[in-house]
Order: C-alpha cells, then structure tokens, then sequence
C-alpha cells in the first residue's frame, strides 16, 4: 500500500513541470498544421508497427461519439489482429446504442486515481489520438499524456491541429475519422488484414459522421471507401438499425418535449434552438447518448439555416451548432462558447448559468443578420 502510494504521489509531483512543456510545445507546432490534407510521419509509424508486439494505447476525445468508437474500435481490432497489445481509454461513458461493436470490451473509462490506467499511457510505446486534434478534448486524461514519451500519432478530419505529434494525419476534406483510419491501413501496405468486424466498426464511423451520408460526404472517395467496406460482408441495414433504431421510450418523449416545450424559433436570423435543463433531463431518465442528434431538428423546418442546442450538466452547459450553406459554426463556437468543429457542425461549452448562456445566445443574433439571410434554399 505505501508502494502504491509513493508511485502515485511521484508521479502527480512531476506533472506541473511536464505539463509546462507540453502546452509550449503545441504554441510553437500550431503554425504548421493548418492546412487540409496533412500526411507526415507515416513513413516512421509503420516502421514501428512493424516491430514486434507494442503497447499501443488508442486515446479519443471526451462523450464519444459513433465515429470516435467506430474509428478506435477498427483501429484495435485490426493492431491486434497483427500481434499488438492494445487498450482503448476514453475520459467518459459513451452511449449504449454503439456498445455492440466488435471489440467494445476492450474500451475502458480512464480513472485518474487508478495506478494501472496511469502506467498503461505511460508505459505504451505509441499513443493515438483519434477524432480530435486539441489536447483539452481528453479531459483528465490530459496530464498523464503529457508525462508519456510514447511514439504519439493523430488521426483526424477537423481544422486547424494544435498538437506537435510524432505523425499527423490531418484532412478536413474527409467525412470522418472513420474514413482516415481506412486510408491509413491501405497506405501502409494492412489492407489484407481488414475484417468483417473492422469494416463494420469502419461503416459505423463514417456513417454516423455524415448523418448517414446527408453532410461532410460529397467526395466520390468516401463512397468508393463505403462500396470496399460493403465487400467484407458487412450487414449496413442491421448496423444502421442498431444505432439509429435502438432508442427507449423515455428518449423518444423528451425529444418530442424538446421540439414542443423548448423549442425556440427565430425566422427573422432563420434560427432555432432547443434547451434541455437538468431538471428535464432527470424527468425523463436521461441516458448518455439520448440527445443525439436533437440539434439537427430545428434544420428541417422551412428557411431554418443556424440551429443550436443547449443541454445543462452538472458543472458546464453543453453546446451544439449545426448550419447550412457557408455559415462557420466552428468559428461561432470558437469565438463565443469555447468550442469548435466543422464548417456545418461544432460544438462548444459555456460554463455560465443556463438562463445567462441561452440569453448571450439570443443576443449574438442579430450581429449575424446579414450572414444568416445571406443564402439560397
């Protein structure tokens, strides 16, 4: 038990210093890294994946989403296949309707607190960082990475990367994680090793990033990808039921709750919101997962181009932002509600009460006028 300790004690000691460097490291790498299409050290990840067995952990960012497990779950299953000993950690749960994936025993809920989580990052030979390319998206998870010396490789498809890495794969131009996880097994030289399991878990990912292919999927690539994946016997109407059809009755009446009670419109901006407080949540037995894709109601309705959704949580409000046309929720999200995405979808956080977040929300409006009318149906 003292042993125990001590390891603990030394290794929460070193953190401050080693987390100083870090920060300084992505300050001076977040020049470089801004443009689409990023492919550097892939020559050197697959020297080392051909080694013998690695410590491999796959890292995604915080409430998972399908293409941050499909993605993590391919890139286990086929990094075990060829002889690595692999581990999965996320900072939180994810939703019960992805928990049938090949391979989702193999995914662990990081415990700070826990000393077999901490030496698993700190004693792996290579990290990756799958869906997202902020240091901040891992939550807790953060400070034990930074202590690591592993081999770090990121895999990702959203803008402007802020982390120095050993290899980047970075293309805003992909439909998903998903999708760059497939080009990266082809690239070096593992296509041969893609399974019924891998491409199922492959189809998860770039099908729930796309919103089953309705955004993020006008390349001929991420289709000639899907037509691949097809081929290993993958059964797309069973997965797309698994998912999509796979909610409870409790979800199925807060979201017609949202859409009646706390839906709010906006024709003069061409915007909508929807606003879930805790207290609606515990009403109807919220469940991780349970809100997905509410934020992209409010689009369906005529002339509705900017669509939000606000969902309170115990210490911050969540926040997500979907758009059409060229109206930049990233930048929205960025610059208003310490977030991020894509040009059409993003999301962010506000760390205000509920009413003062929708109220700041509401008032950015009409800053926006102009932009929001701005666009063709």
């Amino acid at each position: 038990m003292l042993k125990f300790s001590y390891k603990l004690i030394h290794i929460i000691e070193c953190r401050q210093l080693k987390l100083c460097k870090f920060e300084l490291k992505h300050k001076l790498s977040m020049k470089a890294d801004k443009k689409s299409g990023i492919w550097k050290g892939v020559a050197s990840l697959k020297k080392r994946l051909g080694k013998s067995e690695q410590k491999i952990t796959i890292l995604t960012h915080v409430n998972p989403d399908g293409d941050a497990i499909g993605s993590s779950l391919a890139l286990f299953n086929l990094l075990s296949l060829i002889g690595h000993n692999c581990k999965i950690y996320i900072p939180n749960d994810y939703p019960s309707y992805l928990k049938w994936l090949p391979g989702n025993e193999n995914i662990f809920v990081f415990n700070s607190n826990v000393l077999t989580d901490i030496q698993q990052i700190l004693t792996s030979d290579i990290i990756f960082f799958l869906d997202f390319n902020d240091i901040k998206r891992i939550k807790q998870l953060h400070k034990t990475v930074t202590e690591s010396s592993a081999y770090i490789a990121l895999i990702d498809h959203h803008p402007n990367p802020e982390m120095n890495v050993n290899c980047i794969i970075s293309d805003t131009g992909a439909s998903s994680t998903g999708e760059l996880v497939y080009r990266l097994i082809k690239k070096i030289g593992l296509i041969d090793k893609i399974n019924k399991d891998i491409a199922t878990c492959l189809f998860a990912a770039i099908m729930t990033d796309t919103g089953c292919f309705s955004y993020n999927s006008s390349s001929p690539d991420t289709y000639q990808i899907v037509s691949v994946l097809l081929k290993y016997g993958i059964d797309k109407d069973r997965i797309y039921y698994r998912i999509y059809d796979n909610f409870s009755v409790d979800r199925m009446r807060l979201l017609g709750f949202g859409l009646n009670k706390r839906m709010e419109y906006f024709p003069e901006y061409r915007t909508a919101m929807i606003w879930l407080s805790r207290d609606d949540l515990r009403k109807y037995n919220f469940q991780t997962g349970d809100s997905e894709g509410f934020v992209n109601y409010p689009l369906s309705i005529k002339g509705i181009r900017f669509s939000a959704f606000f969902i309170e949580k115990d210490d911050h409000i969540k926040v997500s932002f979907r758009s059409k046309g060229n109206f930049p929720v990233n930048r929205f999200s960025a610059d208003y509600f310490n977030g991020g995405g894509h040009l059409n979808a993003s999301g962010g956080e506000s760390y205000d009460t509920l009413d003062n977040t929708l109220d700041k929300f509401r008032k950015l409006l009409p800053q926006f006028k102009k932009e929001l009318n701005d666009y063709d149906e």
